[in-house]
Order: structure tokens, then C-alpha cells, then sequence
């Protein structure tokens, strides 16, 4: 005989005849039998249970959906690129363009994350209104968007829709009373061209929008084969960045300032050098902007400083020692803190550390940034502005701060005695400088014809080539010998 069932339960939907609400109902029953088997009794309960259901459907959504602007999230969207992937195999192309925002992170840190939440919604409207429904969009966190766009006519619909987007978002929003301005980038990836696989096709969307970014933003770029082994030599730099760190591969060179009138040497500019195992000495610029991105300047920076520090400490005639910050040391917390340790440790006297800053430092966030040069200066190191000239707004910054010195960028000294234009913007700076007692300091001299146009213009300082190249540290006493024995046969 069969065996008979206990218990029983099914779940089914009503609508409600008072109000034709939709309702979910559960109903369990258990059953009693005889010996033979033939049912004897049954006790049932009918249970609403809409609550738990909609509880249920609430959580499965959150599952695959941004919380704050409704979005497919990473999980639900890499579902979407599968089913896309099993259509284009159907010969239904598609592109995956990869967006994140410029200058958000501006909005979230001065008007707060509550202004940064309404804006990232805001976006989510206006990128909305220019998909299909045939179109995925996904916040894939932070400032991050991806879209799925489905077309046959590729790569030119996927060039008209970032147009779209970069044109959309570019538009001032208006948002608790705040108008802001921001943009967003964007990398494209197609399929088939770019492959089937997932992973490969979000990789060089990834890629295509890092190159938009370095490009100067505002723009949208599709991804090409070589970024991929562009950025395969990025990782290894990266690699080779952090185990030169643990390593001691960093040198710090030294090259003077001298003063124009008596050719004596006033100070010395640190400079970083990385010696290589395998590429040799490597200049700054091939790899001090790498480690600002992924933050690695913070303790290579630090280290340079006690370095320069402990190194001036040893020099004969007390000269000054000259230090590059960078921004993004401005932008993190216990630089101050850091250049009193670097001055303890090593016992050189405040005065003769100069610490040097460009233009860049100051656009970033001006008010904290002067709070965090005042405090500097309280402890009573010099601040020097670099590259002067080549900024848009630096007179404004000499109002606003007492700076110790100016240097004059090389591309001005480079044409002296031949561009009128060098001429008079020498002139200029430094009758500034001289009415506001901050010493100028002339970058790039490579000749005698040179030195002589910036002392009739009453530049204070020059340094160059003429004088002498960055030199190691050991090197140092025997440079600043020369350079004063050339001193006393003028």
C-alpha cells in the first residue's frame, strides 16, 4: 500500500474581496489515517503571509540592486553581460562602456556625503533618460557607472551615446541649493571585437577609461589591444616601485642654488633619483607620478625629508637644503607632524630647511591647504613656490600667503637675452618679489649670458647647470669646495 503523506502545505495568491488587495496566503494541513490507510482526519491553517513574501522580494532586490539610486549592482549587471555575451554569439554585438565622475569626490568632501548622495542620484536620472530599455545600466559603486548597450552598428552608436553621456553630465546640477559642476569619462569595450569573455571585456572597458582619465577627462576613449601591455608595464613599475621602498634603492642628489651676486652657494635642491638593478638611475618623472597615484610618494616622501635633513646637518658653511612636496602629501594628514620628526632627528635648524610647493598644491583645496603652510611655517621652516609662471592664478596665492621665496620655472630663463617676452616677465616677477621681500631664484641656467640678463633684472638666486648637475650625496663637499673656491676667483 502507498505510503500515505503527514503533512501537506501549498501556497497561492487571493484577492481580497473587500478591497481587491492581492494578498499571499500559505496553507499547512496534517493528516490522520487508520491502520488500513483510508484518512481519518484532517486539521489545516490558512496563514497570510505578504509580509514575509514582500520582506523576501525586498531582500532579493537589495541582492542585486544599489541601494541608494535603485541601479542594477556588480552582481545583477555581470548576470546582464552574460545574457548579452549568449546573444552576441547570435551575431548581436554589443559595447560595455565604463564611466566614473570627475570631480566628485570635490563635491562629497566640501558640500558633504547627503549633497553627494542627491547628486549621484541626479546622475542616475540623466544617464537613465539616454538608454533604451534594451540598454543595462549598473552603479558599480562609488562615483563608478557601467551600461550594457545593445546594437548592431558598432563602434559608431557606442561613439554617439558617450557623446551623449559626457554631454549630459557636463551640464551644471542645481541640488539643495548648490549648483555644481562636474563631468565623467568614459571607456568602451566592444564584443565580438574585444572577445567573449566577461572579465576581459569590463578589463579593457577599465582600461579604455584610464586613458580617457590620463588624456585629460571629459572624453571617451575605445579600448585598443596595446593599453593592455601598457598597463601589464605599469603593474611591474608599480611592483618594482614598492620593493625599491623595502629595498633602499632611492638616492637623494643634490644640486645648488647659488646667490647671483656673489656666486656663493646658498642651498641645495634635494632631488629624488631611483638606481635601478636593471634599468639603471631612473629620473622623477618616469615614476614620482605613479607613486603619487597609488600613494606610495607618502612614505617616499617622508623619507626624503629625514634624508635631506640628516644630509644638511653634515654640510661645511650651513647651507640650506631645499625638499619638493608634493600634493598629494598636502592632501594627507601628519605632514607637519612629519617635518618636525625630520628636523628633531636630525638637529638641523629650521631655518636652513626650505620646503618647496607648486601651484597644484594650492588648487586642490586652498584653505587647508594655507592652514597646513602656516603651521609649517610656525615651525620655522621657509616656504619656496615652485615653477612660478606656469600656473593661471599664482599672484593670487602671493597675497594670500607669505611665501619666503619664488622660483622662476626654466622655461623663462631657457629664452632670456632672446624673447622680449622672458625678459619682461623676469622683470616682472622679480620687482614683485622684491616689493613683497621674498627672494627669487632663476631654475635652468645654463650659461654666463643667462646669469647676466637675470642680475641686471635683480633675480636673487640661480640654479643650473652652470654651476654644477644634481650630485650624489657623497659628492656634495667636493662640489660646494669648487663652487667656493669659483666664488673667490671672481
Amino acid at each position: 500500500m502507498a505510503a500515505r503523506e503527514a503533512e501537506g502545505a501549498c501556497e497561492y495568491r487571493i484577492r481580497r474581496p473587500s478591497d481587491g488587495e492581492l494578498r499571499h496566503v500559505e496553507a499547512r494541513a496534517r493528516y490522520e489515517y487508520d491502520g488500513s490507510g483510508r484518512p481519518l482526519s484532517a486539521v489545516g491553517v490558512v496563514i497570510d503571509v505578504t509580509e514575509r513574501r514582500e520582506a523576501e522580494l525586498r531582500i532579493a532586490h537589495l541582492a542585486h540592486h544599489d541601494a541608494l539610486t535603485g541601479l542594477p549592482n556588480r552582481v545583477l549587471f555581470r548576470d546582464r553581460l552574460n545574457d548579452a555575451l549568449a546573444r552576441a554569439r547570435r551575431n548581436e554585438g554589443f559595447a560595455v562602456l565604463y564611466l566614473d565622475l570627475d570631480r566628485f569626490k570635490e563635491v562629497n568632501d566640501t558640500l558633504g556625503h547627503p549633497v553627494g548622495d542627491a547628486l549621484l542620484r541626479a546622475v542616475t536620472a540623466r544617464l537613465q533618460a539616454e538608454l533604451r530599455e534594451t540598454d543595462t545600466l549598473a552603479r558599480l559603486g562609488g562615483d563608478e557607472f557601467a551600461v550594457i548597450q545593445a546594437s548592431l552598428d558598432q563602434p559608431r552608436d557606442a561613439t554617439t551615446l558617450a557623446r551623449r553621456l559626457v554631454e549630459v553630465i557636463s551640464a551644471p546640477f542645481l541640488l539643495d541649493g548648490h549648483q555644481m559642476v562636474i563631468g565623467t569619462s568614459v571607456g568602451i569595450s566592444l564584443c565580438p571585437t574585444d572577445g567573449f569573455d566577461p572579465d576581459a571585456l569590463l578589463k579593457g572597458a577599465d582600461m579604455a577609461l584610464y586613458r580617457a582619465k590620463a588624456e585629460g577627462r571629459g572624453r571617451w576613449r575605445f579600448f585598443e589591444p596595446e593599453m593592455d601591455a601598457r598597463m601589464q608595464l605599469r603593474r611591474t613599475l608599480e611592483l618594482d616601485l614598492r620593493r625599491a621602498l623595502a629595498m633602499s634603492e632611492f638616492e637623494v642628489f643634490y644640486q645648488p642654488i647659488v646667490n647671483i651676486d656673489t656666486r656663493r652657494v646658498s642651498g641645495l635642491e634635494a632631488l629624488l633619483r631611483w638606481r635601478h638593478p636593471e634599468r639603471g638611475l631612473v629620473p622623477p618623472d618616469d615614476f614620482i607620478p605613479l607613486a603619487e597615484e597609488i600613494g606610495l610618494i607618502l612614505p617616499i616622501g617622508e623619507w626624503v625629508l629625514a634624508q635631506a635633513c640628516c644630509d644638511a646637518a653634515t654640510w661645511p658653511g650651513a647651507p640650506k637644503v631645499a625638499v619638493n612636496l608634493s600634493p598629494v602629501q598636502f592632501a594627507g594628514r601628519g605632514l607637519v607632524e612629519a617635518v618636525a620628526a625630520a628636523l628633531a632627528q636630525s638637529g638641523l635648524a629650521p631655518a636652513r630647511l626650505e620646503l618647496e610647493i607648486t601651484e597644484t598644491v594650492l588648487l586642490q583645496d586652498t584653505e587647508a591647504t594655507l592652514a597646513t603652510l602656516h603651521r609649517l611655517k610656525a615651525l620655522g621652516v621657509r616656504i619656496a613656490m615652485d615653477d612660478f609662471g606656469t600656473g593661471y592664478s599664482s599672484l593670487s596665492y602671493l597675497q594670500r600667503f607669505p611665501f619666503d621665496k619664488v622660483k622662476i620655472d626654466r622655461s623663462f630663463t631657457r629664452e632670456l637675452g632672446n624673447s622680449r617676452q622672458s625678459n619682461a616677465i623676469v622683470q616682472a616677477v622679480t620687482d614683485l618679489c622684491a616689493g613683497l621681500e621674498m627672494t627669487t631664484t632663476a631654475e635652468g641656467v645654463e650659461t654666463e649670458a643667462q646669469l647676466a640678463v637675470l642680475r641686471r633684472r635683480g633675480c636673487s638666486e640661480a640654479q643650473g647647470y652652470l654651476f654644477s648637475k644634481p650630485k650624489p650625496a657623497e659628492e656634495v663637499r667636493v662640489v660646494l669646495q669648487q663652487l667656493r673656491q669659483n666664488a673667490l676667483a671672481e
